[in-house]
């Protein structure tokens, strides 16, 4: 037989987070913690309820319990930054207007000798495919080079074209 759910102590402090829950993880925290002692239910049930794995469940329930004696720090809330990025979307734009002025004039783009400005500006060293991935979400693409020069002489182009002897 399974031992009996502890943290009876906690019963109030998880009714008030039920009550005052606004987000799913938090509505979790509290079923967790409750629906043991509440209901009686097993950490397996539990757990197919709140829809975790028996092991996330007893570590939701561990935490909430160190949360609420004081020992730990609540959890915190995601930050605006996305996985593992470097900076947020308008700082790296910011940071690619400073790098690309020039580009934005018509300047040709050369990417393995812009990697070391934008590390610079980042403060962290990057992958090469970071900034192709960078430039690409920022609206910048690879264009297919023109068929002429644009410094090129046109008139002269054509009158080489109409002299220029067949192999």
């Amino acid at each position: 037989m399974a031992r009996p759910a502890g943290g009876v102590e906690h019963v109030v402090a998880a009714r008030e987070l039920l009550r005052s829950a606004k987000t799913a993880e938090e509505l979790r925290r509290a079923q967790a913690v409750l629906l043991p002692l509440d209901l009686g239910l097993s950490l397996e049930q539990t757990a197919r309820a709140i829809g975790r794995s028996v092991n996330a469940t007893c570590a939701i329930r561990t935490r909430f319990a160190k949360v609420a004696e004081g020992v730990m720090g609540p959890p915190q809330a995601k930050t605006a930054l996305r996985n593992h990025a470097l900076a947020d979307l308008e700082r790296e734009a910011s940071i690619l207007d400073e790098v690309l002025a020039d580009a934005q004039k018509g300047g040709i783009v050369v990417i393995p000798q812009l990697k070391p400005l934008i590390e610079e500006k980042v403060g962290k060293p990057m992958a090469l495919s970071t900034v192709y991935r960078m430039l690409a979400r920022h609206g910048w693409r690879k264009l297919a080079p023109d068929t002429y020069h644009p410094q090129g002489d046109a008139e002269r182009r054509e009158v080489w074209k109409k002299n220029c002897p067949k192999p």
